[in-house]
């Protein structure tokens, strides 16, 4: 398994009980065994959903918990498979049958990965323009979606309540709405306090899973 991945999933739970007030070391441990257990791609995503289907309380992170399993699987199992695994007619049918799966929080994980490589510090300009290529006329679809971030940039230099304001404001049916606060507020401080990330969660309006999403991208980017 990805370490960076086990240690997103790990915080990412971490912070969600904690907010919730629930135990997680079931479902902690089930997770996991979903992301390791020796089985083709459709089987472990089926897995992942039957623990969901089972802790039907921590059912906000199953999309986000799939872009992790995704993640995983480029960067563990696929280097198991022929080298053109991920071109093959096989691996087209899968992307077709899970093609409404997953958040916009791939995109983001995928960039800090490359900045990694690339040992450059992410930024939230960095991300839309040279990542995402949101000015390029062929990537109007990335515009429209990230659209609520590019009108924002500004507030990478604001505070936590100023970033929830405007959260707040979006309509809920875009989608990055539910991702708008967490991720803005990991791009205006990447490696905050533990004050800061209290003040973070106090400013929140879906606190668990604003929680859980930013302690999953600073551990995905710190491990």
């Amino acid at each position: 398994m990805n370490h960076q991945i086990e240690q997103a999933l790990k915080a990412s739970i971490h912070e969600y009980s904690l907010a919730n007030n629930q135990k997680s070391d079931v479902f902690s441990r089930r997770i996991l065994e979903a992301f390791k257990i020796d089985k083709p791609y459709l089987e472990k995503v089926e897995y992942l959903d039957r623990v969901f289907d089972d802790f039907i309380h921590f059912d906000d992170l199953r999309e986000v918990f799939f872009d992790l399993l995704l993640i995983n699987f480029f960067t563990i199992d696929a280097a198991k498979l022929e080298a053109d695994y991920l071109e093959s007619p096989e691996w087209e049918r899968i992307e077709d049958q899970t093609i409404d799966r997953g958040t916009e929080l791939l995109n983001v994980l995928l960039y800090l990965r490359e900045c990694k490589d690339e040992k450059i510090s992410p930024e939230l300009d960095d991300f839309l323009k040279e990542f995402l290529l949101v000015e390029e006329d062929e990537f109007q679809d990335e515009y429209r979606i990230y659209e609520p971030f590019i009108e924002n940039q500004i507030l990478v230099d604001s505070d936590y309540e100023g970033i929830a304001t405007v959260a707040g404001k979006l309509d809920p049916d875009h989608e990055v709405a539910d991702l708008f606060y967490p991720v803005m507020c990991f791009f205006s401080e990447p490696e905050p306090t533990e004050q800061q990330f209290d003040s973070y969660v106090k400013s929140s309006k879906n606190k668990s899973f604003d929680a859980a999403i930013l302690a999953l991208i600073i551990a995905y980017n710190q491990s």
